[in-house]
């Protein structure tokens, strides 16, 4: 990948550069200038795309320099590596000390704010608010709140600030860890639901693992 040949001359693009080891940053101190500018092979529109040879990379590799260029990079890049765990680390350890402040509302309260709650929901998702749409989850047996998948979903939208936290996460992404910090993070928010409202305990759990958070909540 990264590798092409005109002429009985054998090149090396940017991007095969890349895979070998190289950064951008090396490319341009120990290569200097393209040797030419070959045409994207997948966009014909695209910029041209700057050629190495393939064995003046290779002499570069060799060299002193270059070994003392990538060493270099690599501690950077493990520098880098390293003060992102720490970060990471940090904000986990702070989403497993973060008092949760549960709103602690009457009964009846509680009740009526979530379902308008519900009706604003259900108006933006363009949907007629006539207190008849389907709830967040089924009524089981042992829970008897037919207002319960509100009443969660309710708390849970008033506790939305604590997802500050996952914005201050470095880096997105699939790779990045920041599915286990969310994860964290709802899992701690429906405990604290389930421990200051004892009845909405099971509609917790039951949200909890319908969205991945783990096993029940305790």
């Amino acid at each position: 990948m990264g590798g092409y040949e005109e002429n009985g001359q054998r090149y090396v693009s940017l991007a095969g550069l890349r895979i070998r080891g190289w950064t951008g940053g090396m490319a341009h101190r120990l290569l200097g200038a393209a040797d030419r500018l070959g045409a994207n092979p997948r966009f014909r529109d695209a910029p041209r795309i700057r050629l190495y040879r393939l064995e003046r990379v290779e002499a570069a590799e060799r060299s002193e320099d270059f070994r003392a260029v990538a060493e270099s990079s690599e501690r950077r890049s493990e520098a880098v590596r390293a003060a992102m765990r720490r970060r990471r680390e940090e904000i986990l350890q702070r989403i497993r000390d973060e008092p949760i402040d549960v709103p602690r509302l009457a009964p009846g309260r509680l009740a009526l704010r979530a379902a308008e709650h519900r009706a604003r929901r259900e108006a933006e998702w363009g949907r007629a608010g006539d207190g008849t749409a389907a709830m967040d989850g089924p009524v089981t047996h042992s829970s008897l709140d037919p207002l319960a998948p509100w009443k969660v979903g309710y708390l849970r939208h008033r506790l939305g600030h604590y997802d500050r936290f996952l914005d201050a996460w470095p880096g997105h992404g699939r790779g990045s860890g920041r599915a286990e910090a969310a994860t964290l993070l709802r899992e701690r928010i429906c405990a604290a639901i389930a421990e200051a409202y004892p009845s909405l305990a099971q509609e917790c759990e039951r949200q909890a693992r319908e969205q991945g958070v783990g096993p029940p909540l305790q």
